[in-house]
């Protein structure tokens, strides 16, 4: 019986993350309509993040290291280098690192909100060493003040987006599917 259930756990996980990479692929078209800040609401991120609270680390950090490329191979954007190759590495570690604080933090409403808030924060330092190593690679600039716009300044509305929205759709699933957990 315990064989069976571990099976249909990696099954649930397994749709679930595809699921989000979907949406990862869908959820653009979706924002893009938003006139000036469509792009700003990173809808990208959600679906990541969302994998990482209900599929776990290893799932969300695959997901979100594929998303980016998948919907560039797909779509054509974003552009692959250097925005897509940053992302890339950015949404793996949100999905990292929104599952495993998840997971190792104790179950309860406010560490949602510090594992989804340490994932943006750990996401948006990646995204910047990335977008360094890449800019020095290819010769150009990276400054501070570039890494402040591109992680932070232009992000605000997604930012907001992500602290009201994924902690509601973590806790409505959790409650609808108690067996999800852990």
């Amino acid at each position: 019986m315990g064989e069976i259930q571990v099976t249909n756990n990696r099954i649930l996980k397994l749709t679930l993350a595809a699921v989000c990479l979907a949406l990862c692929m869908v959820l653009p078209f979706l924002t893009g309509q938003i006139p000036e800040i469509g792009s700003m609401l990173c809808p990208m991120h959600i679906p990541v993040l969302l994998c990482g609270f209900l599929c776990g680390p290893a799932w969300a950090a695959i997901v979100g290291a594929i998303a980016p490329l998948l919907r560039f191979a797909l779509f054509g954007m974003p552009p692959l280098f250097p925005t897509g190759m940053a992302m890339a590495f950015e949404l793996a570690a949100y999905g990292a690192v929104s599952g495993l604080l998840y997971r190792v933090l104790p179950r309860r409403a406010v560490n949602v909100y510090v594992a989804l808030i340490g994932a943006m924060l750990a996401g948006r330092i990646v995204w910047g060493a990335v977008m360094l190593i890449l800019s020095g690679v290819t010769g150009s600039a990276f400054t501070f003040a570039a890494f402040l716009a591109g992680a932070f300044t232009n992000a605000v509305p997604g930012m907001i987006l992500h602290i009201l929205l994924i902690p509601v759709i973590v806790l409505a699933v959790e409650k609808a599917l108690p067996w999800l957990k852990k």
